[in-house]
């Protein structure tokens, strides 16, 4: 069996063997795309493809086609196009988030500077748009509208508050744009190439979204409750910018009394480590902590319902085996 991991528990073999054969043509895919003449731009547009990651997007992508052909050529190139658009937003979060690591390797504005990071994460757009444009203009469109909402997502994010939706609403609202999209995106993309109906389109791509919000919800505890050689990522590092993340907002919207000087050490970005290392401490034994996973719980029992209207098959279960999956990854 390949070394691929798929992160899916209770697989079905023969899904398993053909879901891990089509990775294997993505990750083909998408390494021989980025080559070009420049050894620099090869050299970083490489770093993070080469640290790995879990591919969720991707494996979304083939997850959908289950439900029409997978055998579509075009399915490959749509998974690539959803990964190769993560990978460059990745690139300018790190330039955004001043962060040292990403994938347990040096983040590339750390080893090059923010400017070769910026236009790496460029560079790969441009690759993105054009296996894009193999794809056919409704894909672009379809594209084009993630792309804007992945980019509203940010600026929400970076404003830091909307007008008339409390700080929950408004965080929910940021990783439904900012992260729910792109996977919804690469789901639907999965669905359409396969050719699956329009009802199973639409039922994966609200599928997908929520499983976006899930997986970022999920991130959130494990940024406060992992050590940084578990996750790959420096812990508290929303802590240092000063970016709400579910259990912060919980306890920013707090009336009890007890919550007042942790509301004020969150208010702004903790640039002393040591107060970092102690607002971690706090916040992993803080309720917030289970109001977040109480809500983690809830959003994949409304991913779990919302596949519950498609055909039972090996795909359905790995669908909803996928959410359980998520969660395990906080415990």
């Amino acid at each position: 069996m390949s070394q691929v991991n798929l992160g899916i528990p209770g697989l079905d073999s023969a899904l398993e063997t053909a879901l891990i054969a089509d990775m294997v043509r993505v990750e083909d895919l998408l390494r021989s795309h980025i080559v070009g003449k420049y050894p620099l731009v090869i050299e970083t547009s490489r770093h993070l493809v080469e640290a790995g990651g879990k591919r969720l997007r991707p494996l979304l992508t083939l997850l959908g086609a289950q439900f029409g052909n997978p055998a579509n050529d075009q399915v490959i190139q749509a998974a690539v196009v959803c990964e190769l658009t993560h990978l460059a937003t990745l690139y300018h979060d790190d330039v955004m988030d001043e962060a040292p690591l990403r994938r347990g390797v040096e983040s590339a504005n750390n080893r090059w500077g923010n400017t070769v990071a910026i236009l790496t994460g460029d560079y790969l757009f441009a690759k993105t748009s054009a296996l894009l444009a193999e794809l056919g203009p409704e894909a672009v469109r379809i594209h084009a509208e993630t792309f804007e909402r992945l980019v509203i997502g940010q600026i929400m994010e970076t404003q830091g508050s909307t007008e008339g939706l409390s700080l929950l609403e408004h965080y929910t609202q940021v990783i439904a744009d900012k992260t729910g999209s792109l996977i919804a995106t690469s789901a639907r993309y999965g669905a359409i190439f396969a050719g699956a109906s329009a009802s199973d389109i639409e039922t994966l791509t609200q599928y997908g979204e929520k499983i976006g919000i899930l997986f970022q919800l999920a991130d959130d505890i494990i940024d406060i409750a992992s050590e940084t050689d578990e996750s790959g990522k420096t812990p508290g590092t929303d802590l240092r910018e000063g970016v709400p993340t579910m259990v912060t907002v919980h306890i920013i919207e707090s009336d009890d009394p007890q919550d007042a000087a942790l509301k004020k050490l969150l208010s702004a970005p903790i640039h002393d480590e040591e107060i970092v290392s102690a607002t971690l401490k706090a916040l992993r034994t803080h309720k917030a902590m289970q109001s977040s996973r109480a809500l983690l719980i809830q959003y994949a029992d409304e991913a779990k319902t919302l596949v519950a209207g498609l055909k039972d098959c090996n795909a359905k279960d790995a669908l909803i085996s996928l959410c359980d999956a998520i969660i395990t990854r906080t415990s």
